[in-house]
């Protein structure tokens, strides 16, 4: 008979990080974003989640960057997630192949319909930052995992 004694216990808890690299187009683009909605699903936040949603919006914003304005020919972006529990925070990594830091956040006029991105990251992002790699840059996002501690996006509802 074998004892618990006897056998060596593993308790393993799912990985709560994500890294992967994505071709610098749309199709990456929107990628990342169902990558996102699918691994907070695995970690316990539902797709109909305000973190989820949030951090979906988040993504597909920094997404859109790396490809439009991240994009060097042949070379990939990559997206990293981790749950922070200790810090109460999800991590949002989007790293591109461009090396220049400046980023712009209103580079349209009041009509157009791009050039906000950034501000729309900004107001969501607990914390936010940009940091230099060995080859491009990574746009930072920091959201806090607990309800009501930031404003988030709510998809419309039904009509009536």
């Amino acid at each position: 008979m074998t004892t618990l004694g006897d056998v060596n216990v593993e308790i393993s808890t799912p990985p709560t990080e994500l890294a992967q690299r994505l071709s610098s187009t749309p199709r990456g683009a929107r990628l990342a974003r169902q990558l996102t909605s699918t691994a907070l699903a695995t970690w316990g936040y539902p797709h109909d989640s305000d973190l989820s949603h949030t951090a979906q919006l988040v993504v597909a914003e920094l997404a859109a960057n790396a490809v439009t304005h991240g994009r060097v020919p042949g070379r990939d972006f990559e997206l990293r997630l981790a749950l922070l529990p200790a810090k109460d925070t999800l991590r949002i990594e989007v790293s591109d192949a461009r090396d220049d830091r400046a980023l712009r956040f209103l580079d349209g006029g009041l009509e157009d319909e791009n050039g906000r991105g950034l501000v729309i990251v900004q107001v969501l992002a607990t914390l936010w930052g940009v940091s230099e790699r060995d080859v491009g840059k990574t746009v930072w996002v920091e959201l806090a995992l607990s309800a009501g501690r930031r404003p988030c996006p709510r998809r419309p509802g039904p009509a009536g």
